[in-house]
């Protein structure tokens, strides 16, 4: 998981915004992206997350500076050193590993993607990998917690009605989500059993990116990859 904290994008994105798609200096993600890659050293493959649940397969290694995949929210890959990332200001990213199959994924769940299914859609794409959903290690990254994801009543019901288990109230005593429960729940109902999620809230955590928060601002990277053998 990066932070905001590393990067050359100016205020209101500072610094080590991801997303081309906020309105920062298109050259100063490019320079944070390349020092992601050169960090981790692998290279890396971004998507155009639209809030859906379209599943890009990866298996050819991109070149530099490679344009983002369209239209697209989660990413497989049974392909050594190269890296998978989802982008997130609030939503889950979410980063999968069959580490027998050798199979990894990411993906963007945020409200809608989550209630439009992203979560299955990546798995079944990771099984027509060789992955199974048994061996499946799943972490949920830093996301807005139900403490503090204040929607109204009607649409939490209708999200619980698609999400079971996301249904929760804020500190506020309001209505609110939990989007990492409903999403531990249905992975759950996917037979994953090994899911892990980050603690952290991205409203209350400075150092990550939070759209509720700020408004105009970065994306955070969540990131996997295969280690070359």
């Amino acid at each position: 998981m990066s932070t905001r904290d590393g990067g050359r994008s100016a205020a209101p994105y500072s610094s080590f915004n991801l997303s081309i798609g906020v309105g920062d200096r298109p050259g100063d993600v490019a320079a944070n992206r390349r020092r992601l890659s050169a960090e981790l050293g692998v290279p890396v493959v971004f998507l155009e997350q639209i809030h859906g649940n379209r599943v890009a397969v990866i298996d050819a290694v991109p070149g530099p500076d490679e344009p983002d995949r369209e239209a697209t929210d989660a990413v497989v890959t049974a392909l050594p050193g190269v890296g998978v990332a989802v982008l997130a200001a609030d939503c889950v990213p979410v980063l999968l590993a069959d580490p027998v199959a050798g199979v990894v994924g990411a993906a963007h769940a945020g409200r809608v993607g989550a209630a439009a299914g992203v979560i299955p859609a990546v798995v079944e794409a990771m099984v027509g990998l060789g992955a199974s959903a048994e061996a499946l290690e799943v972490l949920l990254g830093p996301a807005v917690c139900g403490l503090c994801y204040e929607v109204p009543a009607a649409m939490r019901a209708q999200v619980e009605s698609r999400l079971p288990g996301s249904a929760v109230r804020t500190r506020k005593g309001t209505p609110g989500l939990d989007l990492r429960a409903g999403l531990y729940q249905q992975l759950t109902d996917l037979g994953v059993s090994r899911i892990d999620a980050d603690p952290r809230c991205t409203m209350e955590e400075r150092t990550l990116y939070s759209h509720r928060r700020d408004g105009r601002t970065g994306r955070l990277a969540a990131i996997t990859w295969l280690d070359p053998s």
